[in-house]
């Protein structure tokens, strides 16, 4: 009854509007979470040359699960949610586990990502990964159904909380295996990665066999500066792209949520619905930075959103070359040899230039 009194106090204290304006842009990453995730890994199973991707599906898999899970309890239970549903005991618990679970699963695929990544780039001839990813997401729910489980010990929080409620073994545990040692990981390989790609763009280019001819273009004519000064650029720079917004990204999303749980005293609750939205923000964030980001799934969606535009009808089911700018002058002109048209019109509008106007009704042939 403490406990339920406790509840009712804690949620008076936030008044409908400031939740509403909270459930706009919750609601907005729960959108984003479905359609992004869901969206990459459609593209992964479609294609043949991505299945081999399997960390990353199976990162999709694991945001999609908790945007069908972990999002939605975040969205209309009580606190720390921001709904007004209230939670049993059961329900808590519950709860409490598959948070614990899906966290530290979505955290450690990162790692195996980044790892595999590093293998890629720095052994590309390798024939197959060691250890087979079969066994290292083996280990990563071994791992993260065992979190969960821990989460269940000691005395639950009033409000079903993983950030506040009595201190415990579990939340240290949880901070070093699903954040510190992620987060080391993945330092460690896109750092790794960052520094094979600046020795290569520093090593210099080998000798051309025979006598370098000086271009005669307008740009070579025109440049007074060498040409290693005329397109300035940084060593790296792609690779430390890449690393910063990897380990930004998770170190903006997770750090304030673990040092949350580590630090004592009980939070407040705008404090702690902050918090959980902005970890639950990387949900979101992963099908753009490991997904969309890719060359290989950025030219297979295209291929795939091309030829859907192409099997809908409307304005912009048109010939490959009906909208390039001579086509489309042609068009305008009423050419019949333009692409944009019917091709049966485009016959039939030339057999009559070509026969000429016939003779006027009633004149003589």
């Amino acid at each position: 009854m403490a406990n339920r009194t406790e509840l009712n106090e804690t949620l008076g204290a936030g008044s409908p509007s400031s939740r509403l304006v909270g459930l706009i842009p919750a609601a907005f990453l729960e959108v984003v979470t479905l359609l992004g995730n869901g969206t990459v890994l459609a593209v992964v199973l479609r294609t043949p040359a991505l299945r081999k991707a399997i960390y990353l599906a199976h990162l999709c898999l694991v945001d999609l699960l908790a945007a069908a899970s972990v999002m939605p309890l975040g969205l209309l239970a009580a606190p720390p949610g921001l709904g007004t549903v209230y939670l049993s005991r059961g329900q808590c618990r519950a709860a409490r586990f598959v948070t614990a679970t899906l966290v530290s699963a979505c955290t450690l695929t990162l790692a195996a990502l980044g790892l595999e990544r590093y293998r890629y780039i720095l052994h590309p001839l390798r024939p197959r990964p060691r250890p087979p990813p079969a066994l290292v997401l083996g280990v990563i729910w071994g791992v993260s159904g065992l979190l969960g489980g821990l989460s269940l010990l000691g005395r639950p929080s009033p409000n079903c909380s993983l950030v506040a409620g009595p201190p415990g073994p579990f939340r240290p545990l949880w901070a070093i295996v699903a954040f510190a040692l992620p987060a080391l990981l993945l330092l460690v390989s896109y750092g790794s990665i960052f520094r094979v790609a600046r020795l290569a763009a520093l090593r210099p280019p080998p000798p051309a066999p025979g006598p370098r001819l000086r271009s005669d273009s307008l740009d070579s004519r025109l440049s007074i500066l060498p040409p290693r000064l005329a397109s300035p650029h940084l060593v790296g720079g792609k690779a430390a792209l890449t690393l910063a917004l990897v380990v930004g990204q998770f170190l903006g999303c997770w750090l304030p949520f673990f040092a949350a749980c580590l630090l004592p005293g009980r939070w407040s609750l705008g404090v702690e619905v902050a918090l959980t939205w902005l970890a639950y923000s990387s949900f979101a964030a992963h099908p753009f930075l490991y997904g969309l980001l890719q060359r290989p799934v950025r030219e297979e969606l295209s291929r795939l959103a091309r030829a859907w535009l192409q099997a809908v009808p409307g304005p912009w089911h048109c010939p490959p070359g009906a909208w390039l700018p001579q086509s489309f002058l042609k068009l305008l002109r009423g050419d019949p040899e333009s692409p944009a048209l019917d091709p049966s019109a485009g016959q039939e509008a030339s057999t009559m230039t070509a026969e000429g106007p016939g003779p006027a009704h009633g004149e003589p042939t």
